[in-house]
């Protein structure tokens, strides 16, 4: 049976009960489903935006999870594409209204950007993260204070009540990812520079610094230090490489910058930051060799 076709039962469980994708994945999910169901018949874009009152490019956002699927579109497409069984036809149903339900980050609405709500639903739904950060440790690694200081170096006349809120999503982000039954490996590599900036002060870093020695003790958590003579100009900013267990989930290459954020899933750049990223894992110190670093920071700290 194709892979498009197989039962997926329920849609908020997957094959032994264990838990889906969040809505974003599912809708990415999806969208790779019903790209392989057109192709497979030979369906133009432009017949398949037609048979929905559409153009190609709403079924280019379609096929790209950016949106998600109508009840009507979803029935009209399945029929144009040959899938007539109701048991099939009522998967696609009911994975499209999971995928059509709100993220965790819904509550936060106030002060997430639409750029990073994508990366949120991804990130929940990875089953690897990787990231290279050369300014601020990163999120998933930050405490509370340390949060709350780069967040008002980075919102410098905003209320204190938005940088409140973004610290708040900054930990319940933690709790969803890290802190969830089967929690996804996560593998980062900070520049050095990063680890010696007193953000929020002495006290601040010296408990941050704390916080990253007992998260290095996670078995799923790698942790390493990229020191000055590590050369990074080959990246030039932060990056993030998120993997999926599913195969219908494409690997996805994360950019952030100030007020806007880059995704990249074509193979042949994955590929390109996947070498950089072990070029820096092979240069950097080793995960032990990192945190005796942190250890030794921590004891400078007094």
């Amino acid at each position: 049976m194709p892979a498009m076709m197989q039962p997926i039962g329920d849609p908020s469980r997957g094959p032994g009960s264990e838990p889906l994708p969040g809505p974003t994945a599912l809708r990415i999910i999806l969208g790779v489903r019903l790209r392989r169901l057109r192709q497979e018949r030979d369906i133009t874009r432009e017949d398949a935006g037609r048979a929905i009152r559409g153009s190609h490019a709403k079924i280019t956002r379609l096929e790209r999870g950016q949106v998600g699927a109508k009840e009507r579109d979803l029935r009209d497409l399945l029929t144009l594409y040959g899938v007539h069984d109701p048991d099939k036809r009522a998967e696609f149903f009911e994975m499209a209204r999971h995928a059509n339900s709100a993220g965790w980050w819904h509550r936060y609405s106030d002060v997430v950007e639409e750029w990073f709500e994508l990366h949120l639903g991804l990130e929940e739904a990875a089953s690897m993260i990787r990231t290279y950060e050369v300014q601020f440790l990163p999120g998933l690694l930050q405490t509370e204070d340390y949060a709350y200081a780069v967040s008002k170096l980075g919102y410098p006349n905003t209320e204190a009540r938005k940088i409140a809120r973004l610290v708040e999503l900054r930990m319940m982000r933690q709790q969803m990812v890290l802190d969830r039954e089967e929690p996804p490996r996560l593998w980062a590599v900070v520049d050095e520079a990063v680890v010696r900036r007193p953000f929020g002060g002495t006290e601040v870093m010296r408990a941050q610094l704390e916080h990253l020695l007992t998260m290095a003790e996670r078995p799923e958590i790698t942790l390493q230090v990229a020191p000055f003579a590590v050369s990074s100009a080959a990246v030039g900013s932060p990056v993030t490489i998120l993997r999926f267990a599913d195969p219908d989930l494409p690997d996805k290459v994360y950019m952030e910058h100030l007020t806007s954020a880059v995704y990249l899933d074509k193979q042949e750049e994955i590929d390109q930051y996947t070498l950089i990223m072990d070029r820096l894992s092979a240069e950097a110190y080793p995960p032990a060799r990192s945190v005796e670093f942190l250890r030794t920071l921590h004891a400078e700290l007094g």
